[in-house]
């Protein structure tokens, strides 16, 4: 492994775990205010277990999320100083801005955390809403960056230099909209199913019966209205890639030929060599219009883009249809879900309807790691959109590689923490909050 792909599996690795951490921390304080709510409004004992319980993990993954998130602002000057050196001053702000919210969601989650008969209730519950309020201004900010990579602004780049320099305009560019709506959305999907997934199982093992229906409910609804918006947001990202990065939609959907009612391809294999794909199901104009809202308007190939500006097609194109696929799967869970929540309500306690939530426990996830790719990998092989190449801004040190493995070995040791505290945590929440329904019997 040369230094330059080492530098890259770093960074691709680094951001696959956080970005696990940064969803959970834009949408469980969400959950914990829900709930708190409910118990404020109730006084239902069971709301207030699931509250504390939901906060305690909320503070364990907050934590995980901070380190990993303090290794990721020390890799990107480590491994890619010459990126940082002129991007800094332009897209420096969104960082500032996030690291203040960081400290923010810190403060209001002390609060929270020792607030409990401390401080009057219904402030106690707004200190949880900010902390909700934060983490999500957090992620957006950092989309925020990560879009400017995708569509820079801002500046004016003449010989060489980054001249009139306006932070504003460049936080505010113009893919910040539509990659922040996409991913807040995503957090939300994501985020639910694998809560509502997990209180699925706790509910078909007959444990705590009660409260886990509780949090189920909170977090399949969540899920649920995610996840059906979300074909909305993919739908203006769609329309904002074609307009400013042609050649990642072509590669998203391995779309060689320019040509008027380009068909959108479902599956297929690209093979770059020949610039064509094979064994794909072609659906005639369904491009053109996702694209441009008109059928007939062409969609540019991959053919009229200079071969040293494609993206890996291949990977691009296979998290495309993974992100794709298993995005639609959940939408019609959703739809179901909804269908059971108006018109059959004893869907809902029946053993093959929580088994489905259990098994989309890890799609969400999974979806959100390949439209990573698809933002990353489609915008190769450039690190600043038409501006810095990515091999020109990679660290001069030699034996990136050892950092790589150091790297690694970091997260993985604090995923296995991390998981080992959860398990913990959901084992404590059977014996603290033993709240079961001992009449409750799902259908077989």
């Amino acid at each position: 492994m040369d230094d330059f792909i080492a530098a890259r599996s770093q960074m691709a690795m680094s951001l696959g775990f956080h970005i696990i951490f940064a969803c959970v921390g834009m949408v469980m304080p969400f959950f914990m205010a829900i709930s708190h709510f409910i118990y404020l409004k109730t006084g239902n004992p069971i709301y207030k277990g699931l509250t504390k319980a939901w906060s305690k993990g909320v503070a364990i993954l907050f934590a995980t999320g901070a380190v990993s998130g303090t290794m990721l602002s020390f890799e990107l000057g480590l491994l890619w100083p010459t990126f940082m050196e002129h991007a800094g001053p332009i897209f420096g702000m969104p960082f500032s801005l996030e690291g203040t919210a960081f400290f923010i969601e810190a403060i209001a989650l002390g609060f929270f955390l020792y607030g409990w008969d401390r401080l009057k209730p219904w402030f106690h519950w707004v200190t949880g809403l900010i902390v909700g309020l934060s983490g999500l201004a957090s992620g957006i900010l950092v989309v925020a960056a990560n879009a400017w990579m995708n569509s820079p602004a801002g500046f004016d780049f003449v010989d060489g230099e980054y001249l009139n320099i306006d932070p504003i305009q460049a936080m505010f560019n113009d893919a910040w909209f539509s990659q922040a709506l996409h991913m807040t959305l995503a957090a939300f999907a994501a985020t639910g199913f694998a809560v509502a997934g997990i209180h699925a199982l706790m509910i078909l093992k007959r444990k705590n019966v009660a409260f886990h229906t509780a949090a189920f409910r909170i977090a399949a609804l969540s899920a649920c209205i995610a996840a059906v918006l979300q074909p909305i947001s993919g739908d203006i990202s769609a329309k904002d890639v074609a307009k400013r990065q042609p050649a990642k939609l072509a590669a998203m959907e391995a779309h060689f030929e320019t040509e008027p009612r380009a068909p959108f391809i479902i599956g297929g294999i690209p093979d770059e060599e020949q610039e064509t794909v094979k064994y794909a199901i072609k659906i005639p104009g369904l491009l053109s219009f996702l694209a441009h809202g008109d059928v007939d308007k062409p969609v540019m190939g991959l053919k009229d883009i200079p071969k040293d500006e494609w993206p890996p097609v291949a990977i691009t194109h296979y998290a495309f249809q993974l992100m794709v696929t298993l995005g639609m799967l959940l939408v019609l869970l959703s739809l179901l879900y909804f269908f059971a929540l108006t018109k059959r309500k004893t869907w809902l306690v029946s053993r093959w309807f929580l088994r489905l939530f259990v098994i989309a426990t890890p799609m969400g996830y999974i979806a959100v790691e390949a439209g990573w790719v698809v933002t990353e990998v489609g915008r190769q092989p450039w690190i600043i959109h038409g501006i810095m190449r990515t091999a020109d801004a990679v660290t001069p040190m030699p034996g990136i590689v050892y950092s790589f493995y150091l790297f690694t070995g970091v997260f993985l040791s604090l995923s296995a923490i991390v998981v080992f505290l959860l398990y913990r945590q959901m084992k404590m929440v059977g014996k603290l909050y033993d709240v079961t329904d001992p009449n409750y019997q799902p259908k077989q």
